[in-house]
């Protein structure tokens, strides 16, 4: 997503506050609004990362030139932040409002706020979507849908192959798979490569907590709210822990400048890797193409981020906003976002479509993206994430990035990880 998060960039910067989000008030344009007798009416997105948008606005805004999109991409957990400050408020949230997953059922208990894109017509896309996905922006009497997917998240691995021919490591994706079927295993052999490079293998802690969370049968809350420490999370935290004393990560905060340089110095050789980091390496990195590979994530499966367009009901252009969102959804902007930011979309008919089915990545070697992450994606089966998932998460990374910098000793690090959730779940 993000960001994405790339999405995310998409994704994932959580818990860092380092980057400026751009303000997007909503409101009227100065030209004019839905009811503003033929004007202009100018469209805010708020997102975060890449969604793959640039190009889309441009084409979109061609063909309807009474139209003028602003495109306002933030920190991941900013964005989310400034929403919900928006929403209390009253006024102030963007046409469009991108969310991700960790922070939907917070939205979604307050479908009150959000335009119900059922009385839209948005109900003709419901069989078109992952099942799972559909759901997650539904309210709980199945009466408002507040937001239509963009993408979905997948788990892989994507490493540099030059840096692991370096270290001695095989550089054939399905030989770098095989060296790591566990999280164990995984740590080996990035202690492997410290030792023959003095140089670390993963990026931060945070990136490695995520992804074996997404793995875990059950993430921060159950569907009653109520936090549940000691399972996933318990399990992907003492992974993170033990990586971090095995001093393999560079510590670093994503989508920070570091972090963005370390993909093309060599700072790490691998990261977790969603469908929507692929975007986000390709940016940052593009002097890079070739030396990159995606192999299969240890412990097989999960997912990782993958978000949503909803439309604030404060926003004075409504109809425009779902004419544009409901365009964004297409197949054929779908697969345009997926070739070129690597966004995987929700709608898995297109997983069928050769357009993705036989795409290959030539940034990333020729990888077959086109089958590896769909294959994850429709194995899914999301964890349910909780009201107060997102302020969750961020409390906890800021643990693990204590012990990642040595200001909190391993031994006392989880006893202060759930002080710190159970601080956010009373928030």
């Amino acid at each position: 997503m993000r960001r994405s998060w790339s999405h995310w960039a998409r994704a994932v910067a959580v818990g860092a506050v380092g980057l400026t989000m751009v303000a997007a008030c909503s409101g009227r344009s100065t030209t004019g609004g839905d009811d503003a007798g033929g004007g202009t009416v100018t469209l805010k997105i708020n997102f975060w990362g890449d969604f793959g948008l640039q190009d889309l606005k441009t084409k979109y805004e061609a063909e309807h030139p009474n139209v003028k999109i602003q495109l306002n991409s933030g920190e991941y957990n900013a964005q989310h932040e400034d929403l919900q400050k928006k929403l209390v408020a009253g006024s102030g949230a963007a046409d469009i409002a991108a969310i991700d997953e960790g922070y939907v059922v917070q939205f979604r208990s307050q479908s009150d706020k959000f335009v119900n894109l059922l009385d839209k017509g948005a109900g003709s896309f419901e069989s078109k979507y992952l099942p799972w996905k559909w759901k997650q922006t539904l309210s709980a009497d199945g009466k408002t849908q507040i937001g239509l997917g963009t993408d979905v998240g997948g788990l892989a691995m994507c490493y540099r192959t030059d840096l692991f021919a370096a270290a001695g490591l095989p550089t054939d994706r399905d030989q770098v798979s095989a060296l790591w079927p566990t999280w164990d295993k995984f740590i080996e052999v990035g202690q492997q490569y410290t030792g023959k490079t003095k140089k670390k293998f993963i990026d931060s802690g945070t990136n490695l907590f995520n992804p074996i969370l997404g793995q875990q049968q059950a993430g921060f809350y159950n569907e009653q709210e109520q936090l549940q420490m000691d399972g996933g999370p318990k399990v992907a935290f003492d992974y993170t822990v033990k990586a971090l004393q095995a001093d393999i990560s560079a510590k670093l905060v994503s989508f920070q400048a570091d972090w963005d340089k370390g993909f093309t110095s060599g700072a790490f050789a691998v990261l977790a890797c969603p469908a929507w980091m692929l975007g986000h390496i390709k940016d940052t990195a593009p002097g890079t193409e070739g030396k990159w590979d995606i192999a299969a994530v240890p412990g097989g499966g999960g997912n990782w981020g993958g978000s949503f367009l909803t439309i604030p009901k404060q926003s004075k252009n409504v109809d425009e906003a779902y004419k544009l969102l409901e365009w964004l959804v297409q197949p054929e902007q779908q697969i345009e976002i997926f070739k070129k930011v690597g966004n995987l979309p929700s709608q898995p008919a297109l997983y069928a479509d050769p357009a993705i089915a036989e795409f290959k990545n030539p940034f990333f070697n020729d990888a077959p993206v086109g089958q590896i992450f769909p294959k994850m994606a429709q194995g899914l089966t999301p964890q349910y994430q909780g009201k107060k998932n997102g302020p969750t998460r961020v409390n906890v990374e800021n643990v693990i990035r204590r012990v990642e910098n040595g200001t909190l000793k391993p031994d006392a690090a989880w006893a202060e990880a759930v002080k710190e959730a159970e601080k956010a779940s009373r928030s």
